[in-house]
């Protein structure tokens, strides 16, 4: 019995030894396994310059808008422009930077945050960063006319949708929110 009981002792202690020791690149990502990758993406200069892109693609918005709007204030296109730049440009990088990691952490494994550094590290990967904004900035531009449209038609749907409700509202609403007293 003694004997049965430690061979099973044995084969739990080597059992679980053998477990723990997994391909090291199967273990979860590591904060700095994401950062190393953030870092060969050159994450905080396409941020910046996203945010640059997105202040023009918002500028030509706010000058449609304004465009298609009466008895707004000579400066208010100007006003709105300035609104908008400040709040791109005091983004928090670095903490949005620090909100993603996990979320890195939580897909990725040290060997695919590895793979990927290698991939940027080559010619390719780096044209693909040296790149990355200008196809951003292009695809927003292409892109711009297409959801200004379907916001367009969302708005006027959900339009719609409020004159209907407003329409089959007999009055019963105001009915029901009023207190009931006995």
């Amino acid at each position: 019995m003694k004997r049965t009981v430690l061979v099973l002792l044995a084969c739990l202690l080597l059992g679980s030894a053998s477990y723990a020791q997994q391909n090291p690149a199967d273990a979860p990502a590591s904060k700095e396994d994401v950062e190393k990758f953030l870092d060969a993406m050159h994450t905080r200069e396409l941020m910046k310059s996203t945010m640059e892109s997105m202040k023009k693609q918002m500028h030509q918005i706010v000058h449609q808008q304004v465009v298609s709007q009466a008895n707004l204030p000579a400066d208010f296109e100007t006003r709105m422009d300035k609104m908008m730049d400040d709040m791109l440009s005091n983004l928090p990088l670095d903490e949005l930077i620090d909100a993603m990691v996990p979320v890195y952490q939580k897909h990725f494994t040290k060997g695919d945050m590895d793979a990927l550094v290698a991939f940027y590290a080559t010619g390719t990967g780096q044209k693909y960063v040296k790149e990355l904004p200008a196809l951003t900035s292009e695809a927003m531009q292409a892109s711009t006319s297409i959801v200004q449209k379907m916001m367009v038609k969302m708005m006027d749907r959900v339009k719609e949708e409020i004159a209907q409700a407003q329409k089959s509202d007999d009055g019963t609403s105001k009915k029901e929110s009023q207190p009931v007293s006995n």
